[in-house]
């Protein structure tokens, strides 16, 4: 099928310019070829003479009529925001997606933008709309949910845009606002994470040693069974669980492998063994009520929650020990070492996401710096 040629038509209406033409587009559910008419908004007739309009209508007709790669007419356009992510974009990457990060991630999907703009149609979403949403979720939720929204507009306009759908992507200069909720960069101290333990019940203390010393996830740690431990030095990872399903995956290539256990966390680990209801290999360290996999979520209210109010802490999960964990290390070894510690793919996760300034680290450093540079003048007045 060749290209257009039509010039359109330009109409004045009111103050304003408006043009009309011809697109043949392509029906998704039939596959058919028809043609439908559209309108193009152009410029005020006071700012716009009616031949300027004519060549606005012509650039706009060459780059929406039979412009995509192939050569061939476009998809309707038409078609609404929920059709398309539901019917051309979900089933592409839910491929590539985990079964417990598909739902995730769709949920997300469906509550953030499907419920904004599911009854428009893709040709009629702009740049003003999506910008106007995303500023709006900032007002409203936290920076990595706002991020992970903005990623999955750019992700489902370029995909219309591969299949055909759309000529122009509106989300080309879609921005992250500024006014993005501050993270949650908690930090324990040395003698809080000791009052921890110091409060804790005896399996949660064990449990929550254990959690510090080797940083350990609560998808990993929950997953751990006594044929884990060689009953020596040394901690294999081999399972994860999320949403109380074992999974024998972790979050990331290195999450799974062997972890050193200091050799007093082992021994209690082997008198923990001998109290424990169920030593058998395959049942788990710290098993619920009925002897199968503590729920994180549960853990965290009737657990971590409470010992947080005994001890006038502002929050204490998981999250918060691994980034504490993270951060009280970095004057122990190298941004490699606590990388490795915490099992994460790339450093700048570590070092970005969860190592945080020490003040006191920073005074110490200036003052050495200070030190290192009194010293130098010091060996020259002597010469």
């Amino acid at each position: 099928m060749g290209k257009s040629h039509q010039a359109g038509s330009i109409v004045l209406r009111g103050k304003r310019w408006y043009g009309y033409y011809r697109k043949e587009v392509i029906d998704p559910t039939t596959d058919n070829v028809r043609v439908v008419r559209i309108v193009v908004r152009l410029g005020l007739k006071s700012q716009m003479t009616k031949l300027a309009a004519r060549e606005a209508l012509r650039a706009e007709i060459a780059g929406q009529t039979n412009q995509v790669a192939d050569g061939g007419p476009l998809m309707d356009g038409s078609a609404t925001f929920e059709w398309f992510v539901r019917n051309r974009y979900f089933p592409l990457r839910q491929g590539d997606w985990r079964p417990e990060t598909a739902k995730e991630k769709t949920a997300q999907i469906e509550i953030d933008l499907i419920r904004k703009f599911g009854a428009e149609a893709m040709e009629s979403i702009d740049k003003f709309a999506l910008q106007t949403h995303v500023n709006d979720l900032a007002r409203r939720y936290s920076q990595d949910r706002v991020k992970q929204a903005r990623s999955y507009l750019k992700s489902i306009f370029d995909e219309a845009i591969e299949q055909g759908f759309l000529v122009k992507d509106p989300t080309r200069k879609l921005k992250i606002p500024r006014n993005l909720r501050p993270k949650d960069k908690q930090v324990l101290t040395w003698d809080q994470l000791r009052d921890i333990l110091a409060t804790a019940a005896r399996r949660d203390r064990l449990l929550l040693m254990l959690d510090m010393t080797e940083a350990l996830r609560p998808s990993e740690l929950f997953a751990l069974r006594w044929i884990s431990f060689d009953n020596k030095n040394t901690l294999s990872l081999t399972e994860t669980v999320y949403r109380r399903k074992l999974r024998p995956f972790g979050k990331t290539t290195k999450s799974l492998g062997k972890v050193h256990l200091p050799d007093g966390l082992a021994e209690d680990l082997r008198q923990w063994k001998l109290e424990c209801p169920d030593p058998s290999p395959k049942a788990f360290m710290f098993p619920n009520a009925d002897g199968g996999v503590l729920d994180p979520g549960n853990y965290r209210n009737r657990v971590l929650k409470p010992l947080a109010e005994a001890l006038d802490f502002p929050k204490l999960t998981f999250q918060v020990l691994r980034r504490t964990m993270a951060t009280r290390a970095q004057n122990l070894g190298s941004v490699k070492d606590i990388q490795a510690h915490l099992r994460h793919s790339r450093a700048d996760t570590t070092a970005n996401e969860y190592m945080q300034e020490l003040p006191e680290s920073v005074q110490q450093m200036v003052g050495t710096v200070y030190e290192m540079l009194m010293a130098g003048k010091a060996s020259e007045r002597v010469m």
